[in-house]
């Protein structure tokens, strides 16, 4: 008996926080079916509320890395400089922090002095690219011109430092296009010479720069530049690298745009020169040059001695978001190349967003949309599936009437 007792008292008290747990299970269910009986008017009130949090919150971890970054620039190890460089480089270019960079501007603008000034290669490098973005991040207000003017003394002089590194001395190009034109006259940069390898692309960003400024020059400038540079760009197209030939072709096409906008006559001896130069580039089949660099270089140099030929320019279309941009002039290519190049993969947010990129291509202002109509634009993975098959049949049909053999040859 005394055993059954024990067993009965053992039972009875496990029972009881069973039959706890089970009555603050049955509390829980009864507050949770009116909680949601209360709340089910405002769901979707507090589901945007949240949404609109989360937002926030967000933001202000974004601001609070940036901040981070900032701060490390000042750090005695130059691996963390680099590191923290790096990172606000890839924030400017992907997103629009003009007003969180308004008040820093200041303050980061001093740290990225400091990183010209002590810094070496690498380090230069990327301030001068994070200073651009910072110049572009504040628009075209005189808080830009404030720091491009305060900076371009520093720029100046290590551009011109024979002894700075190749790579900082690019990178520095592009916030120096008033010294430029003297630039090439430096012996050997053509007529088949051997530029040193990391010279190469140090003459390259020159004369992207140089192409850049011909794009807002006044005409009295061009007209210059016609007398003096007209003959001088033709000898970068026998340079050894590749880089500097296309470049030099574009450039020459450019000129001629704004030559012929001027209704400047260029049609002479050296002229038809040009035309014989530009015809052995677009149909070079040279084997000791990579077949990728013909290819490109020959798909280049065609459109080139097209449009000198026949004034034709072969447009492009740049899409981004709901909108899209027509390329359709050498001077607007050049210009988009050029932001292209400094924001990288974020060139289609700041063509949506910014309102410095919509005002120099004449976008307007900024398109205002609503969530609704951004989920309606969006195409589905299956409906891009069929666009892309679609495309690649006709691409493919096409292409297989030129390669035909039995194609008529004319």
């Amino acid at each position: 008996m005394p055993r059954s007792r024990r067993a009965a008292r053992r039972a009875q008290s496990s029972a009881k926080p069973d039959s706890q747990a089970s009555d603050d299970e049955a509390v829980s269910e009864v507050l949770s079916h009116y909680s949601s009986a209360s709340e089910g008017a405002s769901l979707a009130e507090e589901g945007t509320g949240s949404e609109a949090v989360n937002e926030q919150a967000q933001e202000e971890e974004a601001e609070d890395k940036l901040k981070e970054y900032m701060d490390s620039i000042l750090d005695k190890s130059a691996k963390t400089r680099q590191a923290a460089l790096q990172s606000l480089r890839l924030a400017f270019s992907s997103k629009t922090l003009s007003e969180f960079l308004l008040e820093r501007r200041l303050t980061l603008t001093d740290s990225l002095e400091k990183c010209l000034k002590k810094g070496k290669g690498e380090e230069q490098a990327l301030a001068g690219t994070v200073l651009t973005l910072l110049c572009l991040q504040m628009g075209s207000g005189p808080e830009g011109e404030e720091v491009f003017r305060s900076l371009k003394p520093l720029l100046v002089s290590i551009l011109t430092d024979s002894t700075a590194s190749p790579i900082a001395r690019q990178s520095d190009l592009v916030s120096c296009l008033s010294c430029l034109e003297d630039f090439f006259n430096t012996p050997g940069v053509g007529e088949g010479s051997s530029v040193p390898a990391q010279h190469s692309p140090l003459h390259c960003s020159a004369l992207q720069s140089w192409s850049l400024l011909l794009t807002i020059c006044p005409t009295s400038h061009i007209k210059s530049i016609l007398d003096n540079h007209w003959l001088k760009l033709p000898l970068l197209l026998s340079s050894n690298s590749i880089a500097l030939r296309i470049m030099a072709g574009e450039t020459i096409a450019l000129v001629f745009e704004l030559a012929q906008d001027m209704e400047e006559d260029l049609c002479h001896q050296d002229t038809e020169f040009l035309r014989a130069q530009l015809k052995v580039l677009a149909t070079e089949s040279n084997k000791y040059r990579a077949k990728t660099d013909r290819r490109k270089q020959r798909s280049i140099f065609r459109d080139i001695l097209r449009f000198i030929e026949s004034g034709e320019y072969q447009e492009e279309t740049i899409r981004f978001g709901l909108e899209c941009m027509y390329v359709d002039s050498w001077a607007r290519r050049r210009t988009y190349q050029a932001f292209k190049e400094v924001l990288g993969s974020g060139i289609h947010h700041h063509l949506q967003n910014s309102e410095l990129l919509r005002e120099i291509f004449g976008l307007g202002p900024p398109l205002v949309l609503d969530a609704a109509t951004l989920k309606a634009s969006k195409v589905s993975r299956f409906e891009k599936h069929l666009y892309n098959s679609a495309a690649f049949k006709a691409r493919t049909k096409a292409r297989s009437r030129v390669r035909d053999k039995r194609a008529d040859v004319l």
